[in-house]
């Protein structure tokens, strides 16, 4: 791995001395195949203990790791014949959000996602995956394709959130996210959410009033990230920790609030472990949840929309 995050340089550590007990023995006549075995049975405790345990703050980590998983990753292992469209036929292209149609098991569907960057030069072209307005708008350009051509509609949301620069401020930000909060609540085709990084604030919500939401086992959904919260909070955003273990961000909080419909399980270390098998357990997910709603009438799906989100929290009406 390129990144190693703090909590896992024990496990690199105890990775590094068994690889130089293997590369001694293979190099001499001395047998440490004992010693070998010794430590790779105290990793596999360790790993367990550490990944099986994880904290609040290392998932906000594990949702930021460089080499995490990006829409364009799963769109590869997922779907086939994908084409991306580019443009909100208004403005310009955003790279930070892709979008088109591809095949589901030989089923057409539009997908949806915000798209990160891998190294510097690309995060710079796609703006560090935070959408400026016209990103939302040809995501909602797609989801009208999706209705009109009787499509369901799948959205990968990884974001820290909306570009909140002057020039997207000034082409209408808010608005451009608060309408598609509306037209999602009412678009007439079901609607699957997956929350695969970071799902920050507005911009996450922006491509996220689904039929179904779904979460990975390391990704963090909020109104606002851990370090903006400490700022706000105690003005000092050195305190991310701590807001992060207080503001309930884990796929896990958030299905005990019942936010979310299903946590979708991460290979042991995390989804850029391996990219296959995390796909895998996507596809699962997936297939479980278009099987349940493919066939729902319009009339049904839509009440049964507003149903899931007038459940959400507790709350009374005066």
């Amino acid at each position: 791995m390129k990144q190693v995050l703090d909590f896992e340089k024990p496990i690199v550590n105890l990775k590094e001395k068994i690889a130089e007990l293997k590369t001694f023995t293979s190099d001499s006549d001395v047998d440490l195949s004992e010693e070998i075995n010794t430590l790779e049975n105290r990793l596999e405790v360790l790993e367990n203990d550490i990944y099986g345990n994880l904290q609040p703050w290392q998932r906000v980590q594990m949702a930021r790791h460089q080499e995490r998983p990006t829409t364009l990753d799963y769109i590869e292992k997922l779907f086939t014949s994908f084409i991306e469209f580019h443009g909100d036929r208004l403005y310009g292209d955003d790279e930070a959000i892709v979008s088109g149609v591809a095949f589901y098991k030989d089923n057409p569907i539009t997908v949806i996602g915000h798209q990160r960057g891998k190294d510097t030069k690309e995060n710079l072209r796609r703006n560090f995956g935070m959408p400026h307005p016209e990103g939302y708008r040809k995501a909602l350009r797609h989801m009208y394709q999706a209705e009109k051509f009787n499509r369901p509609v799948v959205c990968f949301i990884d974001t820290k959130g909306a570009y909140p620069g002057k020039a997207a401020e000034e082409r209408g930000q808010s608005e451009a996210i608060a309408r598609n909060l509306m037209e999602m609540a009412g678009l007439k085709t079901p609607i699957i959410c997956i929350v695969i990084g970071e799902g920050g604030s507005g911009g996450a919500l922006g491509l996220g009033v689904g039929d179904r939401i779904h979460m990975l086992e390391n990704s963090t959904y909020s109104v606002i990230s851990p370090e903006g919260a400490a700022a706000l909070l105690w003005k000092d955003s050195g305190l991310a920790q701590q807001a992060a273990e207080n503001m309930m961000i884990t796929a896990y909080d958030l299905k005990q609030l019942e936010i979310i419909d299903q946590i979708i399980p991460e290979p042991r270390g995390g989804a850029h472990r391996d990219v296959i098998s995390q796909a895998e357990n996507i596809d699962a997910v997936l297939e479980q949840s278009l099987n349940e709603l493919i066939d729902i009438p319009a009339g049904e799906l839509l009440e049964q929309r507003w149903e899931k989100y007038n459940n959400i929290g507790d709350y009374k009406q005066l």
